[in-house]
């Protein structure tokens, strides 16, 4: 592990795997080609976290692109979460433009430039497939997110994710039904993958616990600067874990209880996330908690 002004950099032990069984089969001078675009492509994901503000914890490096995690996770602007996500494949599409420049006025080989730009492209586009931790991913969910309350955008950015790693498992095996040969780099990443978006699935109910503590922590600054609110109507019988499930990422709500067709009380979100996290005796307690 590598630190640099308080940010961890890590090697997945999947690229570790690759890299020994690269320099095992004397492929050294492509994994090391290998590193340099993954680290290339990080940094661009990092220099636009930076330039947005986010606090970065770690980079964490894996063989086909890698993960950026942030101390603000769940309650960053759609926006910014759709720029920091391109900026890795645009690094990789610089990194092509430059290698084709150079190619092109004969300063280096031709057939360096071409397998240097190849794997820019499969790196870059590869990230672009609707699967998370990828940058396509990333994409999806934060356009989701605009769309659908968190937890279930959460939910379907996970099944979107789990059902695109399966493809990709397909595709690796496919040759062999026409007499080829097993696609085992891509199968392993398949694999790895369809393994992390199951458990990411399976821990929906922790990412949606985390965002909705930074959630109530920075709801009085929306206050402060001033914010539209989107009003959520629901009966007083309804359990607080239910009408957190309703909260759009990017809004900020006022819920109106009703009471036998009636407006019995206006509550504001940050009152109901502080009742949820431990100010009630139960998750399943209700709104007549506030009336």
């Amino acid at each position: 592990m590598i630190k640099w002004h308080g940010i961890a950099l890590r090697l997945h032990p999947l690229f570790v795997l690759v890299m020994i069984a690269s320099i095992a089969t004397g492929r050294f001078t492509e994994i090391a080609t290998l590193f340099v675009i993954v680290l290339w492509h990080e940094l661009g994901h990092l220099l636009a976290a930076l330039h947005f503000g986010w606090t970065v914890k770690e980079i964490k490096l894996l063989p086909f692109g890698g993960v950026v995690e942030v101390e603000e996770a769940g309650t960053l602007p759609a926006k910014e979460e759709v720029w920091v996500a391109m900026a890795g494949p645009a690094q990789n599409a610089l990194l092509a433009g430059i290698a084709l420049l150079l190619g092109h006025l004969g300063w280096v080989d031709h057939v360096w430039v071409d397998s240097f730009v190849r794997a820019n492209v499969l790196i870059g586009l590869f990230n672009l497939l609707p699967i998370l931790p990828l940058d396509g991913g990333r994409i999806l969910q934060a356009w989701i997110s605009l769309q659908a309350p968190y937890h279930r955008t959460l939910m379907w950015s996970a099944k979107i994710s789990l059902a695109f790693s399966a493809l990709i498992i397909l595709a690796s095996i496919y040759p062999l039904w026409n007499g080829g040969l097993l696609q085992l780099n891509l199968l392993t990443v398949g694999l790895f993958l369809c393994a992390s978006n199951w458990t990411y699935f399976r821990n929906v109910p922790f990412v949606f616990l985390r965002f909705l503590v930074h959630r109530s922590e920075r709801a009085e600054k929306h206050i402060d600067r001033g914010k539209l609110s989107q009003p959520i109507v629901i009966a007083e019988n309804r359990p607080l874990a239910q009408i957190l499930k309703l909260f759009m990422k990017e809004q900020y709500h006022l819920v109106y209880v009703m009471k036998r067709g009636k407006i019995a009380n206006v509550v504001p979100e940050k009152t109901i996330i502080d009742g949820f996290l431990g100010r009630l005796p139960s998750e399943n307690a209700d709104l007549k908690f506030f009336m």
